[in-house]
């Protein structure tokens, strides 16, 4: 009976979970600055009998809400950073709600509301069921740009948990066993001397040539790197204008490899190239350390689990209208990017998906040993305890995050229905924990035979604090 008392507590208070996540996506506020966003999240689980420390890992946004005492400890992790320039309305046509404001490209909207519902009624149903152990929500900022999460799991707030899950829209209902990228975020500034740029060039020391001959060097290096690594960068400042030789230029890079250690190593290969740009451009340079995170550790006893909660439930059913939404959508994504996203996925069949517009299938897992090419902070969570994420079916396939189709359908009635999914998903999951501790013991059996006996150390050294001035000053630009 837990499993329905969950499920029942969703359906009846679903008008009110979709509305908390509509709330979010019209917010669409950025990462580390998602103070109204958080703050709502938070008081509705303290609302709701959860105890709530805000604040927490140095992030003002970042929260745990607690309910129960106990082991187990189930974590459900929640998202809501927004993305740039990705304002858009609820419709499937280009139109933005706020011109130049962010949106929720990524649909963490989705993502905080469907761990909150879940969270919430797995706390009714433990109350009704006499069950024990614990339920702890964690509100997670900035998986975007900054991997709250990495500060987080630093700060040791992972450590007693026994399971943390989560939940990310997508094209697929699939508890997925593959890895992704580990990654480093870092930015390096260089300084040079100002000078008259036709009169006394000579006197210049340029900046702005430092950052292109570090760029050159970068680009060079691609050729001799693993294969699956990626390395991207911008320009984020350059000079003012060209009359004068600039004293100061900033580029952002990002270094992505398949494993912790790879990355690391190309890391201390782009740092002796920014020294040689130095050496050529008689500049100096700092390095600012933004953050870093690992490649996922998949559990394939999380996903069985998962997998058979979503088939338990099935998946939902759409109207004329939703069907009409997503296929006036579909019509924006030309059908050879439909072609390599579905070919990227390496399901089994993919051809058979080409003129399909919303995936209501479950498929079982089929991407072990997969390494998708992007990060996520989540993966540093699960080199500390068991960890899933799942997506569910919430973009028409074909549609990429971080785009403005994305946002529309993130914030109508075929997002909603996902997140109602999924919320129950996660409740289902988190509930067979809480009350079979074979499944529980299978589950962290697998997690430490995968992790052997590799130390997780964090990629973000002690001394570095998140980016919040960083950060700021990102949102205010954005507005």
């Amino acid at each position: 009976m837990s499993k329905e008392d969950a499920w029942n507590w969703i359906i009846e208070n679903e008008s009110h979970v979709v509305e908390i996540s509509d709330r979010i996506w019209e917010l669409a506020e950025l990462g580390l600055q998602e103070f109204k966003s958080s703050a709502l999240l938070a008081d509705t689980l303290e609302e709701n009998g959860f105890v709530v420390e805000r604040g927490i890992a140095g992030m003002p946004t970042a929260f745990m809400a607690t309910y129960g005492s106990g082991h187990p400890i189930i974590g459900i992790m929640g998202e809501y950073d927004a993305l740039p320039g990705l304002s858009q309305k609820a419709i499937p046509q280009k139109e933005s709600l706020v011109e130049g404001a962010p949106g929720h490209g990524c649909g963490h909207n989705i993502h905080g509301t469907s761990g909150l519902a879940a969270a919430i009624s797995v706390r009714i149903a433990m109350e009704k069921n006499s069950i024990a152990g614990t339920i702890r929500f964690f509100g997670c900022p900035a998986e975007e740009n900054y991997s709250g999460k990495v500060f987080m799991v630093r700060d040791g707030f992972f450590d007693d948990v026994d399971v943390a899950l989560s939940h990310h829209p997508g094209w697929f209902n699939f508890a997925g066993v593959g890895s992704c990228l580990a990654v480093n975020s870092v930015k390096f500034h260089f300084h040079g001397v100002a000078s008259h740029a036709a009169a006394s060039p000579d006197r210049g020391r340029s900046a702005l040539d430092a950052v292109e001959l570090m760029n050159i060097g970068a680009n060079f290096m691609r050729e001799h790197v693993v294969q699956e690594a990626r390395i991207h960068y911008v320009v984020e400042k350059g000079g003012q204008q060209p009359n004068v030789v600039p004293p100061y230029a900033r580029v952002w890079y990002y270094v992505r490899a398949p494993e912790r250690d790879q990355v690391e190593k190309l890391y201390e290969w782009l740092l002796r190239i920014a020294d040689g740009a130095d050496l050529m451009a008689r500049t100096t340079h700092d390095v600012e350390f933004l953050e870093g995170s690992y490649n996922m550790l998949p559990n394939k006893a999380l996903s069985d689990i998962v997998t058979t909660n979503m088939k338990e439930m099935g998946t939902p059913e759409y109207t004329k209208d939703e069907m009409k939404f997503a296929r006036e959508i579909s019509k924006t994504i030309p059908r050879e990017d439909k072609m390599a996203g579905l070919r990227q996925t390496k399901r089994p069949g993919w051809e058979k998906l080409m003129d399909i517009l919303l995936d209501q299938s479950i498929p079982d897992p089929w991407d072990e040993g997969i390494v998708t090419p992007g990060s996520t902070d989540v993966a540093d969570v699960s080199w500390v305890t068991p960890t899933m994420e799942f997506t569910t079916a919430t973009n028409a396939i074909g549609v990429p995050l971080h785009s403005w189709q994305s946002v529309a359908m993130n914030g109508m009635s075929i997002g909603h229905k996902s997140l109602i999914f999924a919320a129950k998903t996660i409740a289902g999951t988190a509930l067979d924990l809480l009350t079979k501790p074979e499944l529980l013991k299978k589950v962290r059996d697998e997690f430490k035979e995968r992790k052997g006996d590799r130390i997780y150390t964090s990629p973000i050294p002690e001394e570095v604090k998140p980016p919040l001035e960083v950060a700021r000053e990102a949102a205010e630009s954005s507005r």
